[in-house]
C-alpha cells in the first residue's frame, strides 16, 4: 500500500491549509495512520494520529488548531490546519502502520510566513 501526500504550500500566519494523504488501497489496511513533520535542523515529530477505530491524538503544540480525519470512501486521510503559526513551518509526512511494517508518504512542504 502506497501513500501520496499533497496540499502543502505557503500561507500567512493565522491562515489555514488542508493536507491530504491518499492510499493506494483501503485505509483500513493500516492499524493506525498519522501525520508527522520535520522542520530544518529538528527531528521528525508526530503531529496527529488516528487509529483504525477512529480515536485520535494530537501533539500539545497543535491541539485545538489541527484536526485529523479520514474518508474511507476516498481512501484518504486529512489534516486540517487552522490558525497556522510560523513555527508550524516544516515538511509534513503521512505514515501508515501495517501489522509488520510502516509506510511513509513523500513529504509536502508547509511554509507559514508573512
Amino acid at each position: 500500500v502506497q501513500l501520496q501526500a499533497s496540499g502543502g504550500g505557503l500561507v500567512q500566519p493565522g491562515g489555514s491549509l488542508r493536507l491530504s494523504c491518499e492510499a493506494s488501497a483501503t485505509i483500513f489496511s493500516f492499524n493506525s495512520m498519522g501525520w508527522y513533520r520535520q522542520a530544518p535542523g529538528k527531528q521528525r515529530e508526530l503531529v496527529a494520529s488516528i487509529a483504525r477505530g477512529g480515536s485520535t491524538s494530537y501533539a500539545d503544540s497543535v491541539k485545538g488548531r489541527f484536526t485529523i480525519s479520514r474518508d474511507s470512501a476516498k481512501n484518504t486521510m486529512y489534516l486540517q490546519m487552522n490558525s497556522l503559526k510560523p513555527e508550524d513551518t516544516a515538511v509534513y509526512y503521512c505514515k501508515g502502520s501495517l501489522p509488520f511494517s510502516v509506510q511513509w508518504g513523500q513529504g509536502t512542504q508547509v511554509t507559514v510566513s508573512s
